[in-house]
């Protein structure tokens, strides 16, 4: 991974220095690292002159005392022996500046261990990166027993600079966050595989379909490497005797040399594609409980939440972003019920041994009766408001502004047949609140107001039928949104591609982050815009630009989308949620009346002839005079003080 983590900081502007033990490798991570830029700029997330400037940041050596001689943070990223890890710690102590924070990279090695090889424990911090670096947003930092607070506090503001969502472990514990969850997950199946005769396409068959996981467990095994699972489920099992027996299953593989689809061969046999998945059928898993699968992962989370090792929401955010995971793996136990939770692991714990005892808080949480969504409140609380009425998306009435939140940021909040139905019935409840004058929609996670449809949708559409219904419920909520009789903005920090363009262009107002891209890339698929792009696009930017953006199905960047005009105005990421609510502030403080009329009036200039616009005009002005805004708002004029419009 130390390539990827070179080009990750190289990318945020450091000046990197990459170390190896002989020049052919160091020569085989550049030639990674020129590969993946041009991957980058083929897909215009950066120029050929930001590409070159990366590289251009990276330097080579053999020699890592020379390296670390003048570095402010070192990154170690050698193979997961502990040995080694403490030799190199050792080197650094000696040679690197006083001021330098010592990272490594690990994924399971405690970061206290590694520490005591050096005279500066306290300046040595767990940075663990996911692979690939380039491409996963996720970055679990992690506390030493000696680590300092001014440590983790750095180590958190360089993440968040090479543009990484960063989750803080707090204590050195084995796994840290991600891998303790995921586990005893992997662990259980596993010994249902070994002991009650259930096949492994039978249990990623229900997390995939039912479960919604972006693979199966036997098959992100394969995919990862059943040597790194079982090398990995060993060093938890050695530093934490409690820990459960490792599946044998793991160990029987790795001896065979069977580590998955780098071999060949794992779960399943492959024949040798870069891409290939197992084929997996959707109804092999029906009859596979689910809450016996997903409860030892509660578990683990439960566990790390009570030992305050990470917060709640540092849970969900590890599990969505570092696993890929729908939903945060405690809103999935809300959801089935913490009491269902609770009996599934007394059971394994009758089979499988007492560590898979209910955590207390769990007991606890049960107890109080708090059970998850079916009580109002489980790990989260759940009131008795829209806010909490919808999985795919977030909705939040705030007088005067409703927030609609896209909530599939693991997805990059792509846009599945759920979320249209989801999204129809929150735009039409803030259509009808009184109290809500303003309508925001934007996108979860930082790196996406929508890339568009979620491909596997494509899956359940069997006839034309079924894709004109689809396109139909689709363009319907675009309907919806242009017809809002209040102002609908978008808020557009990140890719806004095919369905994802297609929806802000139906807003009124659109605010986007320097670091957003635009596009409607359907043509490259064989397809065209179907939820209005064809109609919208060019009534914004005109027909040759529409012409353009469409037939080369190119991404545009923010600036280029404000020049032509797709997008109001483009800030920069880091004032993106300032400018959107104060713009939202500022538009609710207006006379929601006029501001009906304007819309209504300005949308009908589109299509009807001007003699018929105009005498909508009148009327709509001639209506106004007669509003209780309207002597508000002149009263306010003449005491010079701000009006407060009541929409009367």
């Amino acid at each position: 991974m130390g390539h990827g983590i070179a080009e990750v900081a190289a990318l945020a502007g450091f000046d990197v220095v990459m170390v190896d033990v002989a020049e052919e490798l160091l020569a085989k991570g550049l030639e990674k690292i020129r590969w993946s830029l041009d991957k980058f700029v083929e897909k215009k997330r950066i120029t050929a002159e930001e590409a070159k400037a990366a590289l251009n940041r990276i330097k080579t050596t053999l020699n890592l005392e020379e390296a670390a001689l003048d570095a402010d943070l070192v990154i170690e990223a050698v193979p997961e022996k502990i040995s080694l890890k403490k030799e190199i710690f050792s080197k650094l102590s000696k040679t690197a500046p006083s001021r330098a924070i010592l990272a490594t990279n690990t994924s399971t090695l405690p970061i206290t261990e590694i520490a005591s090889a050096t005279d500066c424990p306290d300046r040595v911090v767990g940075m663990h990166f996911f692979n690939p670096p380039p491409l996963m947003p996720l970055l679990e930092v992690i506390k030493g027993e000696k680590t300092r607070e001014q440590t983790v506090e750095k180590a958190v503001e360089i993440g968040k600079k090479m543009g990484k969502t960063v989750v803080v472990c707090r204590k050195d514990v084995p796994g840290f966050i991600v891998n303790r969850i995921l586990t005893p997950l992997l662990n259980l199946s596993c010994w249902m595989v070994a002991r009650e005769g259930i096949k492994p396409v039978e249990i990623d068959s229900a997390v995939k379909y039912r479960a919604g996981f972006p693979m199966g467990l036997f098959e992100l095994c394969d995919y990862s490497g059943i040597d790194v699972i079982h090398l990995a489920s060993q060093s938890i099992k050695e530093r934490e005797p409690n820990a459960p027996e490792p599946c044998p299953l793991f160990k029987e593989l790795y001896e065979k040399g069977h580590y998955g689809q780098k071999s060949g061969k794992g779960f399943y046999e492959y024949r040798g594609g870069v891409y290939e998945r197992p084929e997996i059928p959707r109804e092999a898993g029906e009859k596979v409980d689910l809450v016996t699968i997903i409860a030892p992962a509660v578990n683990a989370a439960a566990w790390i939440v009570r030992n305050d090792v990470a917060s709640v929401e540092d849970v969900e955010t590890a599990v969505k972003l570092g696993l890929g995971w729908p939903k945060g793996v405690l809103e999935m136990a809300d959801e089935l019920g913490l009491d269902n939770i609770a009996d599934a692991l007394r059971k394994t714990a009758e089979k499988y041994g007492v560590f898979y005892e209910p955590d207390p808080l769990i007991t606890q949480l049960v107890s109080e009766g708090k059970l998850g969504k079916k009580t109002g409140e489980g790990f989260h609380k759940y009131a008795a408001s829209e806010k909490t009425a919808y999985s795919e998306i977030l909705f939040e009435r705030s007088p005067p502004i409703t927030w609609i939140t896209l909530n599939r940021p693991h997805r990059l909040n792509t846009i599945t047949p759920k979320m249209i139905e989801e999204l129809t019935d929150a735009l039409l409840k803030a259509w009808h609140d009184n109290e809500t004058r303003v309508v925001v929609l934007k996108g979860a996670g930082g790196r996406a107001f929508s890339a568009g449809a979620d491909i596997t949708a494509f899956t359940e559409i069997k006839t034309k039928a079924d894709a004109e219904r689809f396109l139909r419920d689709f363009q319907e909520v675009t309907n919806i949104i242009e017809a809002m009789p209040k102002p609908v903005v978008a808020g557009i920090d990140g890719y806004a591609l095919g369905g994802g363009c297609e929806l802000i262009q139906a807003c009124d107002f659109r605010i986007a982050s320097t670091r957003s891209e635009l596009g409607q890339p359907e043509v490259n698929l064989g397809l065209i815009p179907g939820a209005g792009g064809t109609q919208r696009l060019p009534r914004l930017v005109g027909i040759a630009k529409a012409l353009e953006i469409e037939m080369l199905g190119d991404r545009i960047k923010a600036e280029e989308a404000w020049r032509i005009g797709l997008v109001n105005k483009v800030v920069p990421p880091e004032r993106f949620e300032e400018e959107l609510r104060s713009f939202a502030e500022r538009l609710a403080s207006q006379a929601p009346l006029a501001l009906k009329a304007i819309k209504q009036a300005v949308l009908l200039a589109r299509e009807a002839p001007l003699s018929r616009g105009l005498a909508v005009e009148r009327s709509f002005f001639a209506d106004l005079l007669f509003t209780k805004d309207f002597m508000e708002g002149i009263s306010a004029f003449f005491a010079k003080r701000k009006p407060e419009f009541k929409g009367e």
